[in-house]
């Protein structure tokens, strides 16, 4: 048992992607870092099986991570370029097509399967100096706030003392309920189904995605051949998506995505997970800070879930590395400032995807006709496409 507390300046409980992105971009910071997670790190992948689960990295999340020697640990040849995307109406001849060469970019995003990149963001943290010390796998059990520092008890009945805690620990986060932070949150009584496949014909690094009646369907570019899989739908149709054959579950999706790729393979069984909207109160109190799922949750429709997380990470990182004289690092206005430069990107963020959501699983025809022609009528007009891309590349 300890009988006495160790001192940082920062800790950071939760070692997802943003927790530790966060950590790596303040590696030259001159602060004393705890790393806290409740999981093994993850394991370097050593097989040739692919994960389920993949990311839309965008170029400036791509940047951010290169400049932070993590985006050149990973194995080039797992990560896809998008070089265009296109998206289809419900009535599946309404369009719309998003193209790198229309706003001079060498890609709209890279996919990314999750193993590889928190592998990666892992790696980076090992050549940390020794003013960071990951602590895993652990748990908190509590958190006494200070007017000049937090305590935080480790389930092994450490204390740790620090002038700033980083709640990075998902959207479920139990530092924002220590910190009885307000949330406002509504299921969308809708399943994210992901699985992977190989595909008939080439994808040519283009991006489908369907709007169709009975969710959002997305085929996203992998390595060769092989597309990864993002289906939000309903739970019962979830339901059924996941107790399929294989023959039958490369059926319903091919003839769903139109048969656009050609036959499909099952590479990955499906997986789901609950999708739910939250929005939270506040990104900041006293000795706290809020990054990633934690701060926000947002339909997947759009693919900037972890982005958004990563634009978190960076606001703060530049906050924090940029202090000049200030010594304490949970000064309360410094961390207004974080919550000031994020508020707008993350409330656009809500109310666009939660917005679409709600627009696209409308059944009234009327409607339907609406959403279809205001996909075609967007697709003919650059600027405004011009506009939401560059938000989106940002």
């Amino acid at each position: 048992m300890y009988n006495h507390s160790m001192k940082f300046d920062m800790v950071v409980i939760g070692g997802g992607l943003v927790g530790a992105s966060l950590v790596a971009a303040l590696k030259n910071s001159g602060l004393k870092i705890a790393l806290i997670e409740s999981r093994e790190p993850p394991p370097i992948p050593k097989d040739e099986s692919w994960d389920s689960r993949v990311y839309a990295i965008s170029p400036g999340s791509t940047g951010f991570l290169r400049n932070h020697a993590i985006w050149q640990r990973m194995d080039a040849s797992r990560v896809t370029p998008v070089y265009d995307m296109a998206v289809f109406g419900d009535d599946c001849s309404s369009h719309i097509q998003f193209g790198a060469y229309e706003v001079g970019v060498a890609e709209l995003a890279c996919i990314v399967e999750n193993r590889q990149l928190q592998t990666a963001v892992w790696t980076a943290l090992q050549s940390q100096n020794d003013d960071l010390e990951i602590i895993c796998p652990t748990q908190c059990t509590a958190i006494t706030w200070h007017e000049s520092h937090a305590e935080i008890q480790l389930e092994n009945g450490r204390l740790l003392d620090t002038a700033l805690v980083v709640g990075a620990d998902g959207v479920n986060s139990w530092v924002r309920q220590q910190a009885n932070i307000e949330v406002s949150r509504h299921p969308y009584q809708q399943i994210g189904v992901v699985a992977n496949f190989s595909t008939e014909l080439p994808h040519r690094n283009v991006a489908h995605q369907w709007f169709r009646r009975d969710g959002v369907l997305a085929l996203l570019p992998l390595p060769d051949n092989r597309v990864s899989m993002v289906w939000s739908t309903s739970e019962a149709h979830a339901t059924e998506l996941r107790a399929a054959s294989p023959e039958q579950l490369c059926r319903r999706v091919g003839e769903a995505a139109s048969h656009a790729l050609g036959e499909l393979q099952l590479i990955t069984p499906p997986v789901g997970f609950p999708l739910n909207f939250v929005h939270v109160g506040s990104l900041i109190k006293p000795r706290l800070v809020l990054v990633g799922d934690a701060a926000h949750g947002i339909h997947p429709l759009a693919g900037q879930g972890v982005n958004l997380g990563l634009r978190d990470v960076r606001k703060l990182a530049e906050i924090l590395n940029d202090r000049g004289l200030q010594s304490d690092i949970g000064d309360f206005a410094l961390l207004r400032r974080y919550e000031c430069a994020r508020k707008e990107d993350i409330l656009a963020m809500e109310l666009v995807t939660d917005g679409l959501q709600k627009l696209f699983i409308n059944p009234d025809p009327t409607l339907a006709r609406l959403r279809n022609l205001g996909l075609e009528i967007t697709n003919r007009l650059p600027l405004i496409k011009n506009q939401l891309m560059q938000h989106a590349l940002s």
